[in-house]
Parts: C-alpha cells; sequence; structure tokens
C-alpha cells in the first residue's frame, strides 16, 4: 500500500466556490484512498463507485447519506488533480480530512500535491502491472476512447478546440516528459468565464490557476507546447485511476478523441472489470 512518510497540512481556495479549504493528509494502513468531507466523521472511499457528478469537474461523494431531496449530504468537488497526483506518487492508502466541500485549485495543477507528497516521503507504493482482458470502446459520434493492450502504457489524446492552436491536433504521452503532464494547468474559453460566474460557477478562476483560451493566444504564457491538451491527458490519469488502479500500471494504449470527464468516468466503470495482472 503506498502511503505517506508524515502527516500533510496545507489549505488554498477552490476554483469553483473560491472558499478556502483546510486540508490534513494523514498516513494510513486502509488500503483506500478515504475523504472525510465537511461536517462528517465517516470516510468515502475515492473509487468510481461513489463518483456524484461529471458536471464542470470531478465530484465524489459518499452515497450513504444520501438526503430527502436526492442529493448527497457529504461529497467533494474538484477531485481528478488531486486523483491524478496520487495515480502519479503511487499513492493509494491515506485518509483525507477537508474543511470544505471543493478541493483546492493551487496552480491548476497536479503539481502542489505532487510536491506534497514528496516533501511528506512515500512508502509502500504498489508496483503491480495490469493489462485488460479485452479491448474497452466507448464510441458516440466525434466522442471516442479505445483502451487496448500493450507492452507499455501509451495514451494518445485528441482535440478539436476553436482555437487556432488547438484544432484536430494530438498529443502523445512521453513518460521521460510526464513533469510536463503533472504541471499542465486547467484550461477554458476567456470568453465564457463572466458567464459561468454569474451561474455560480468559477468564481476562484484566475491568471494564476488557469489558462484561458482567447481567439488568438492565451491569458498566460503556456508551461510547454500544447499544455490544454496535456491537461486533458492529467485529468484522464486522475479518473481511470478510479477503477483502484493507477493508469501508470497498466500496459495499455489509450486512444481518445474529444471526451472529457464524463467520457472518462464512463469507460473507468467498464475498463475496472476488465482489469487483470500480469
Amino acid at each position: 500500500m503506498g502511503t505517506i512518510k508524515t502527516e500533510i497540512r496545507t489549505s488554498g481556495k477552490g476554483l469553483m466556490k473560491n472558499k478556502n479549504c483546510e486540508v490534513v493528509i494523514k498516513p494510513s494502513q486502509s488500503g483506500h484512498v478515504r475523504i472525510f468531507s465537511k461536517g462528517s466523521d465517516k470516510p468515502f472511499n475515492v473509487c468510481i463507485e461513489n463518483l456524484c457528478s461529471t458536471d464542470h469537474c470531478v465530484t465524489l461523494c459518499s452515497k450513504e447519506h444520501r438526503t430527502l431531496l436526492g442529493d448527497y449530504k457529504y461529497k467533494v468537488m474538484l477531485c481528478e488533480h488531486f486523483n491524478a497526483a496520487c495515480a502519479i506518487c503511487g499513492i493509494d492508502s491515506i485518509d483525507v480530512y477537508l474543511s470544505e466541500t471543493e478541493m483546492p485549485i493551487f496552480d491548476g495543477s497536479s503539481k502542489v500535491w505532487v510536491e506534497l507528497f514528496q516533501k511528506a516521503g512515500i512508502e509502500g507504493v504498489n508496483k503491480d502491472l495490469y493489462t485488460v482482458s479485452e479491448p474497452v470502446y466507448y464510441l458516440n459520434g466525434k466522442t471516442s476512447l479505445v483502451i487496448l493492450p500493450d507492452k507499455e502504457l501509451r495514451i494518445t489524446y485528441a482535440v478539436n478546440y476553436d482555437h487556432p492552436d488547438l484544432r484536430e491536433r494530438w498529443v502523445t504521452f512521453d513518460k521521460d516528459k510526464l513533469n510536463e503532464i503533472i504541471e499542465a494547468r486547467t484550461f477554458g474559453f476567456y470568453k465564457d468565464l463572466k458567464k459561468y460566474q454569474m451561474l455560480g460557477f468559477a468564481k476562484g478562476v484566475t491568471i494564476d490557476n488557469t489558462v484561458g483560451l482567447k481567439d488568438e493566444g492565451y491569458t498566460t504564457e503556456l508551461r510547454s507546447e500544447h499544455e490544454p491538451i496535456k491537461h486533458k491527458i492529467l485529468d484522464l490519469i486522475g479518473d481511470l485511476s478510479l477503477t483502484g488502479v493507477s493508469p501508470l500500471n497498466m500496459r495499455v494504449h489509450i486512444l481518445v478523441k474529444e471526451a472529457g470527464h464524463a467520457v472518462h468516468c464512463k469507460v473507468a466503470q467498464v475498463l475496472k472489470s476488465k482489469l487483470v495482472k500480469i
């Protein structure tokens, strides 16, 4: 079981609600990443079964605490960057205590989470390798996600956005440049920001944590070429880790075209039953 050696304490604002969240992460031998959401003394596991929503971000919840109105009382938004950091660092056994219902956005990537884990020290990482017993497919119009057995992890991600740099553009995962994936920030169209904020979302967006797509160029300098597509790969790693297996431990070729959290997570539900240890 991969866990941390020492306790982590940190805090930061959420991307959606802009509320400050205090975070305490403790080593654990439970064999699960467990979240204690605001107001709850009972944790829920970070897993695909506890997926609550993929609207705007990945929200996980305790399905044991469903309200009379059908909502979930204890839930946590914006889990994808945290989940990706756990997958990349090989962490699958920690307890996470949150003072709010949204993870901190930090710089919009997984960079801060990875640095916090590395500073705390990591031990007991599970190095078991997995592949798929048969190909996994999701095909729906222009969107597709295919996972095939392979001898190593390969990810090929395509987007087609209304932006000069991001039209019919493919990026391939390079394990030797994993840091470019870790530090790739979330993004969105700058022209849509006010609309989302009027609807109560994206209140914590700043030039430091989000890459804004403009008609020409971006609102900030990119950390690497095609950073927005690399962030899509980061999201994919976080979402597929909800199977209980880090994608970095999978020996598969993942081909994705114009997908997002909803498709990633639908495939994760199928993928979980198709994974076999090598």
